[in-house]
């Protein structure tokens, strides 16, 4: 069994999300292998093999290494975009606004305030 993984009632389960390990009927008979991904068909299946809940692989979250290596890369792609405007400069206050709006975006924030 997958290391990190979450037991969910077949309700809560959403196509897309994948299984951690082998899914078995009553009998032990393997209905799905370890990493399958769910269809909206397979999940309308589960209630005829009685099943009631299905072990899901839990989504790992980023280190901080890697979420930090992120947000330098989106930092630098968002200065390659704008690297004809001055961020500082009033001059241009639309592409200014723009760079800010988009920022905040890349970077997850709060939208800027104007």
């Amino acid at each position: 069994m997958t290391a990190s993984y979450q037991h969910l009632p077949l309700g809560q389960v959403q196509a897309g999300m994948i299984l951690s390990d082998e899914l078995l009927d009553a009998r032990g008979h393997v209905l799905l292998p370890q990493g399958t991904v769910l269809t909206e068909s397979m999940l309308a299946l589960m209630p005829r093999h009685g099943i009631e809940s299905l072990p899901i692989a839990a989504a790992e979250q980023p280190s901080a290494a890697e979420q930090a290596a992120d947000r330098e890369q989106q930092l630098e792609r968002i200065a390659r975009l704008f690297r004809k405007n001055d961020a500082d400069s009033d001059s241009d206050w639309a592409t200014a606004l723009l760079r800010r709006f988009v920022t905040d975006y890349r970077l997850g924030l709060a939208p800027a305030e104007e």
